[in-house]
């Protein structure tokens, strides 16, 4: 019987980053590009959202939370399901691979709350099928830490604020007791795929991707002192080949296992500096991944302006007709057809106006409007005329 593998770690930042390699935005070196079309995302996203950044900001966003969440707050928690390779090929090849991810969805949010998991995503393309989930910590009652005081004085404090108010915080979430406790439902939950719970107590660390380099890097400097050491030692051994001319065959034996020595040395330092060549250029698409974070985080309505222009430029409209629209010009035309990405088709529209403005309800938005009408509502409104009309021949070709 294998093990079942439960990762909990808290995410720093928006984690564009890890979304990013969950949503294949980039191409881990590790996965295979001929079966990421397999991998699938396991969660339904609410109505105006379409990634796992948003995800987590949109549940941030709509619960509520009265407290003022500071800049350094971990907003997410990142969590790896999956089990020993050999027993998760098992699952996958038995077809019980969709039973088990609804197990795992179904854990998930009774163990952290329905509205928290905010994304899970099955990854195929890897060596072995995992879920990459993501959680955003918000509870609500007493706090654990308040909790554990008035347990040691006995006396209950008076406190202004609600202590039932809902809030955002991983310590709750990822107190010790808590964590031994996923671990043991987690496994239960597995046992019917042949999933056991790892030792517990082990002593066995999961590092991160830079204590991993400086370990590298350390690994290969030992590795040049051991060589510099045999070096000398093979000098040593010259010379005294020369003062033990007589007794060649037992200094050649011993020159020729320390030169061999030597050697496998050599072949250690190259494989591991190759390791560390390739670690560092694998890290080089997360470097650029964070320089775009960076613009986001300084020119906040860029991403918004972007999608705007995209759309603009997937409905017909040419480049200089979207500047004109971001200076806050109208754009006149008699007569225009417009395409519908949503609907497949064009729409000609008469004595046309258009304008970028703000979402009504949320001014970080922006949308397109067609004569004082979003767009995409327009779009809509003339789909359905389309098949009315449709409907209407077929029934007249019945009566025929």
């Amino acid at each position: 019987m294998g093990y079942a593998v439960l990762h909990l770690n808290k995410a720093s930042g928006n984690d564009i980053g890890t979304s990013a390699h969950i949503e294949r935005t980039i191409d881990p070196k590790n996965a295979d590009k001929t079966r990421t079309y397999l991998n699938r995302e396991l969660i339904t996203f609410p109505e105006g959202v379409s990634n796992r950044t948003e995800a987590i900001r949109h549940r941030i966003e709509s619960a509520n939370i009265k407290r003022k969440i500071s800049k350094n707050q971990v907003r997410a928690l990142r969590i790896m399901l999956s089990g020993t390779p050999e027993d998760m090929q098992r699952v996958e090849a038995s077809g019980k691979l969709d039973d088990w991810c609804k197990d795992n969805t179904d854990w998930l949010r009774e163990t952290f709350g329905k509205d928290n998991l905010v994304s899970a995503v099955l990854h195929l393309d890897e060596k072995t099928p995992h879920i990459h989930a993501t959680v955003v910590p918000i509870v609500s009652g007493e706090r654990r830490k308040a909790k554990i005081a008035k347990q040691e004085d006995g006396k209950k404090k008076y406190r202004k604020k609600n202590p039932n108010a809902v809030r955002l915080c991983t310590d709750d979430i990822m107190a010790r007791d808590k964590l031994k406790h996923y671990q043991d439902s987690y496994a239960q939950r597995m046992q019917k795929y042949g999933l056991q719970r790892g030792i517990e107590g082990s002593e066995a660390k999961h590092i991160t991707t830079q204590q991993f380099y400086r370990e590298l890097y350390v690994e290969n400097e030992h590795l040049k002192e051991d060589i510099q050491k045999q070096k000398q030692e093979q000098h040593e051994v010259y010379e005294k080949v020369r003062d033990l001319y007589d007794r060649k065959d037992e200094a050649r034996e011993k020159f020729l296992d320390i030169d061999k020595h030597v050697r496998n040395k050599k072949e250690e330092l190259v494989t591991v500096e190759a390791k560390l060549q390739k670690a560092k250029q694998d890290y080089k698409p997360y470097k650029a991944q964070e320089e775009l974070n960076l613009i986001h985080d300084l020119f906040p309505m860029m991403k918004e302006q972007l999608r705007i222009a995209d759309f603009c430029r997937k409905i017909g409209l040419a480049v200089e007709s979207i500047k004109a629209l971001f200076a806050g010009k109208i754009l006149t035309a008699k007569s225009f057809s417009f395409f519908s990405p949503e609907h497949k088709q064009k729409f000609t529209a008469e004595d046309v106006k258009l304008k970028i403005d703000n979402e009504p309800d949320n001014p970080k938005k922006l949308r397109l409007n067609l004569n004082g009408v979003n767009i995409l509502d327009w779009f809509r409104e003339r789909f359905q005329d389309v098949q009315k009309k449709e409907a209407v021949a077929q029934n007249k070709g019945i009566r025929m």
